[in-house]
């Protein structure tokens, strides 16, 4: 191997969402990073849905801004819609998704990667790590040049014996258009990592002036909508709508005649695909009863014809493909500029990583992203950012960085995976997350700014102002709960105008704001704060009174949940050895390794009594001191 001079403290192998966030936090933390892509061109590239966020996703994104991440920032420099969804349930489930300019996407974190100190960004395709005495050393390039390095990331997205299927035509490809990774598969899999084959898809994309927008529905932006991060002041870019509308008859009776003609049901495709995203002919075959499935037409950015056809995803022959998409109404004269295809790539099982994604065999090689058999840009890119800070702290010799179920949408995410694995593509979404109340989109910021301002990746400006937030949120709730309003004309009136039962007696203002129908309008009408109160205060006041009980009842389930999270796993302990185990059982604990009690409960199968036998095995352990952090 010929080797540059040069030594990084942290490389990262890929640029999509994931290797940009590692990259970035890694820089931002002070240490020396090289981001390498096999193609410049295509750096945080938007191969399926040019879009950020979404159910559960948005929590991610809002996570990754507040600590230090710059997905939403390029979010909102892009965004040609926004959406708040499920509005009409709780804010727990409240979530932010944008519609995003692809192209203006790529440059924009092209230019921030570009311009970020302590950071070097290459064209060059690896082809191997190099490795001494089970610690990483660097990486080797196609060329047979070398990289020195402290740390790796890898983050290779769908480019590991990437194979790309439209219809029989099968092709190698990480994505449609760019080169497949051969030579990194071959060797996870010689240095003994457990890997798998899964499958994902993107629809095609039509030429905007061939479809007839007049025979859809108009979805619009939101009409006061809310930039995704933090520190964005305005949107930039003006505001397009989508359009939906939905299969028929004849398109499933194209589908049903040509099954065998597709990749996924002519026994091309090999990988597992997600049950909760399937493509158009799946969705045919799974759910007969159904006489119509929906189809998004949302714009691929401003200056380009490409529509973006959500819904219609598939594996077919191009010529099937036109037919299917001819027989919708709308679309009878659509030229499809990009067809569809379905794309299967190696994963690495993720119970082979520890809680700080770097992996158990191999010191200071860490992964990160759809290597780790997750779905989603903001799954990749929570991924990345956790990577990333974790390669700095070790880097530097500082404590890992681990978020854990009760403190963040990513914790839930890292700890699914770590320890429970996954067989098909992973993905976030709310019912995953236990405390979701206190896990809410509105108040990430005040969850983890702190945190990212430790890590040297959040201004400590910033951080007053949320500590100030936070300070008149306690004071503004403890005045309410104090106050008493009595009956009076001018508060039953107002009670009246809002559909609300008038008062006969007095009642604490807090328990006024419990009705239904009643926000923090009524608290400014009937009891004006003192001093004036920002959006952000006023919501989490609202909420925080609103959902009182259920907020306490989860808190009591959050130190339950803390209680067994303290009691450690001692380093070497023998589950082999444990009395009372199932041989299946001894097996899944020796591959998880669980650092605590908590841990061990969340890994499948496990019973109360196996939890008793390792209480009983931890008890005679030897030096309780002698445990993992």
């Amino acid at each position: 191997m010929d080797s540059g001079i040069k030594k990084y403290d942290i490389i990262v192998i890929g640029a999509g969402h994931a290797g940009c966030e590692a990259a970035l936090a890694g820089a931002r933390m002070g240490c020396s990073v090289l981001l390498v892509a096999i193609d410049l061109d295509k750096v945080a590239a938007m191969p399926c849905s040019p879009s950020i966020g979404g159910t559960a996703k948005g929590q991610l994104v809002k996570e990754i801004d507040a600590l230090g991440g710059e997905m939403a920032k390029t979010a909102d420099k892009t965004a040609i819609q926004y959406r708040t969804l499920n509005t009409r349930k709780g804010p727990a489930v409240h979530s932010s998704r944008t519609q995003n300019d692809k192209i203006r996407y790529h440059m924009a974190i092209k230019s921030v990667l570009e311009d970020q100190v302590n950071l070097e960004l290459k064209q060059i395709m690896i082809e191997k790590l190099i490795i001494e005495k089970n610690r990483i050393a660097g990486v080797e390039d196609h060329t047979g040049f070398g990289y020195s390095a402290k740390t790796v990331i890898m983050a290779t997205g769908t480019f590991l014996n990437g194979l790309v299927h439209i219809g029989f035509h099968s092709f190698e490809a990480g994505r449609a258009g760019e080169f497949a990774s051969r030579g990194l598969p071959k060797q996870l899999k010689a240095l003994g990592f457990e890997t798998g084959r899964m499958k994902t898809g993107t629809p095609p994309r039509i030429k905007r002036s061939s479809i007839d927008f007049t025979k859809f529905t108009k979805q619009n932006t939101d009409l006061h909508p809310t930039p995704f991060s933090y520190f964005t002041q305005k949107i930039a870019l003006p505001q397009k709508p989508s359009y939906f509308t939905y299969t028929n008859p004849n398109s499933h009776k194209i589908i049903q005649a040509n099954l065998k003609r597709s990749a996924l049901y002519g026994g091309l495709l090999k990988g597992v695909s997600a049950r909760y995203c399937p493509s158009l002919e799946d969705k045919i075959v799974r759910f007969p009863d159904k006489d119509r499935h929906q189809i998004m037409l949302e714009p691929e950015g401003i200056d380009t014809e490409e529509i973006y056809a959500s819904g219609l995803g598939n594996s077919f022959p191009i010529e099937i493909q036109i037919s299917l998409i001819q027989s919708i109404e709308g679309l009878g004269k659509a030229e499809i500029m990009r067809p569809a295809y379905a794309i299967e790539y190696d994963y690495v099982n993720p119970v082979q990583l520890k809680p700080t994604l770097e992996t158990k065999s191999i010191s200071g090689l860490f992964m990160a992203g759809q290597i780790n058999g997750t779905s989603g840009y903001e799954e990749a890119a929570a991924q990345g950012l956790w990577a990333g800070i974790n390669a700095a702290c070790a880097v530097q010799k500082r404590p890992p960085f681990i978020l854990d179920r009760s403190q963040a949408y990513m914790g839930v995410m890292i700890d699914d995976l770590v320890t429970r694995g996954t067989r098909e593509p992973y993905r976030m979404f709310t019912s995953r997350v236990e405390y979701r109340l206190m896990l809410r989109e509105d108040n990430a910021d005040l969850r983890l700014m702190e945190t990212g301002h430790e890590l040297g990746l959040i201004d400590g400006d910033v951080v007053k102002d949320v500590q100030e937030r936070k300070k008149q949120v306690a004071e503004e709730i403890k005045r309410i709960k104090k106050t008493v309003v009595k009956p009076s004309e001018k508060v039953n009136n107002y009670l009246i105008d809002q559909g609300v039962r008038p008062l006969k007696n007095g009642i604490y203002l807090d328990q006024l704001l419990k009705r239904t129908g009643l926000d923090f309008r009524t608290i400014e009408t009937i009891a004006k704060p003192p001093n004036n109160l920002n959006h952000k205060v006023t919501q989490q006041v609202e909420i925080e009174i609103k959902y009182e009980g259920y907020i306490q009842r989860q808190l009591k389930e959050i130190r339950k949940f803390k209680n067994l999270e303290k009691k450690k796993i001692p380093i070497g302990l023998d589950f082999l050895k444990i009395h009372g185990l199932s041989n299946e059982l001894k097996e899944k604990l020796s591959d998880v390794g669980p650092t605590s009690l908590g841990q061990t409960t969340r890994i499948d199968g496990i019973t109360p009594a196996a939890i008793s036998a390792i209480l009983i095995a931890l008890k005679y352990a030897g030096n309780p001191s002698n445990v993992k952090n």
